[in-house]
């Protein structure tokens, strides 16, 4: 049987809304220094963002200076950025109707993998003025081994259908690369790109395991499900960790997949 690709998993890809608030409070900004990289490295102000959510990342390019427009297909996390000042259209970035419109960036954070990689760049072409830059960027943590051993472990027990890696050995870079590549070879297939980069920014947050399961409560794996369910693994994950010191040091790697556009 052929193997579902990230994108294909809509009902996943769709759940995220079930609770706006909670995404937005307790899922990590990007670094200062990947936003100011993007901003510099486009020949202007527009930028187009592709799953924007609840608009994390579009508030931090307002707050750089960007004109920031964002696409969603849930109108649920759409509504919510639209409050907090992220001006939103809904619908799913492959069908969605530019109206003649361009603009100098075009960005996705946490997202890119919910859109096709060969339309989703080709579209980004085409909306592009030539020069502006395509950058799709991941947030990739890692947990203290102990705590992600337990957390694998309950979910294991409790979710065993997810089709999201549960192996604690494999590190967050090493669970995210196969996206990095798929993203970069579907700018190379669609064309109109130079060849794709990564840009890597490290940096560590630390979360009490109260912040850590909100946390997880807003991955695909758990919005999917009913709240019961949910709350069953998280309560599941709290008794496999056991006593908690007072936060963990989370280490992450945000990776950007980039590239400009060439041509007319």
């Amino acid at each position: 049987m052929p193997t579902i690709q990230p994108h294909e998993h809509r009902q996943m890809a769709e759940s995220f809304g079930v609770d706006p608030e909670r995404y937005d409070r307790s899922r990590p900004r990007y670094p200062d220094a990947m936003v100011a990289r993007i901003v510099a490295a486009s020949p202007g102000p527009d930028v187009l963002d592709v799953g924007c959510g609840t608009g994390i990342e579009a508030r931090q390019f307002q707050a750089a200076g960007a004109a920031v427009l964002g696409v969603d297909p849930d109108a649920r996390m759409a509504g919510f950025a639209r409050r907090t000042g992220v001006a939103v259209e809904v619908a799913r970035f492959e069908d969605w109707d530019s109206v003649g419109r361009e603009f100098d960036a075009v960005i996705a954070g946490q997202a890119w993998h919910w859109v096709d990689p060969v339309a989703g760049a080709a579209k980004a072409a085409a909306v592009l003025r030539p020069g502006g830059l395509l950058a799709v960027f991941w947030h990739a943590y890692q947990l203290p081994a102990a705590v992600a051993e337990a957390v694998a472990t309950a979910m294991r027990r409790l979710v065993p259908d997810s089709p999201v890696s549960l192996d604690p050995a494999r590190t967050g870079l090493d669970a995210y690369q196969a996206g990095f590549t798929r993203a970069a070879a579907g700018i190379r297939e669609a064309g109109g790109f130079g060849e794709p980069e990564q840009w890597r920014f490290d940096w560590e947050q630390s979360r009490t395991l109260d912040e850590l399961l909100e946390l997880m409560s807003t991955t695909g794996v758990l919005t999917r499900l009913p709240p019961a369910a949910a709350a069953q693994v998280l309560d599941a994950v709290r008794a496999a960790i056991g006593p908690a010191p007072p936060c963990f040091t989370m280490s992450y790697a945000t990776v950007a997949v980039t590239a400009a556009r060439t041509g007319p």
